[in-house]
């Protein structure tokens, strides 16, 4: 079986390639990670994944790289991951009561031939009206300082949202699973056998 590695250093994104059962490796692609002036969001994730994937392929050129982005979106505002408690608190002042899109892009690319699939999964969340102790309270028990949108929905971020729009639920935990599932078997990877 080919060699696949998850161009990634998410214990998140990690966790969810788990659950296919797939032996890899993870690398860490240490990109630079910003956004265009002017970047539509699809863009933006759609290229970082891509970029991702080109970067550990470099360093792994026998290998199949599973790469992802995510950004969440609102009002034209692109919400990043927002590394501070502050920030964490502010985003979803900023988001209470609103809908935010989340995009994530994915690209599986097999570095021997160069060969590629990528696209780009969404998901639309509506969360409910927060006060500002839920929001502090939230905030000091998840800790989502490294989550684009401020919230784990894998956690308590759940009792954030009003309701969820998504075809996948993987798509806002960040490695859209449903989708990685077709891009393997197009590479001729099975995670169940046929």
């Amino acid at each position: 079986m080919q060699r696949i590695v998850l161009g990634s250093g998410s214990a998140y994104r990690k966790r969810l390639l788990e659950r296919l059962g797939l032996e890899f490796e993870c690398l860490s692609p240490d990109i630079d990670e910003t956004a265009a002036s002017g970047e539509p969001p699809e863009t933006l994730v759609l290229r970082l994944s891509e970029a991702k994937a080109r970067a550990v392929a470099l360093r792994a050129p026998d290998a199949l790289v599973i790469a992802s982005d995510q950004v969440g979106a609102t009002d034209g505002r692109l919400l990043g991951k927002p590394g501070t408690v502050e920030r964490a608190q502010q985003q979803l002042r900023g988001i209470s009561g609103r809908e935010v899109r989340f995009l994530t892009g994915l690209c599986v690319l097999d570095a021997p031939s160069g060969r590629l699939l990528s696209g780009v999964e969404t998901c639309t969340v509506h969360l409910r009206e927060l006060s500002d102790a839920a929001i502090r309270d939230y905030v000091r028990r998840e800790q989502p300082l490294d989550c684009a949108g401020s919230f784990k929905v894998e956690g308590l971020g759940i009792a954030l949202f009003r309701s969820l729009e998504l075809d996948d639920p993987t798509v806002l935990e960040g490695l859209p699973l449903i989708r990685l599932v077709e891009f393997l078997e197009r590479f001729g990877v099975a995670v169940l056998q046929h």
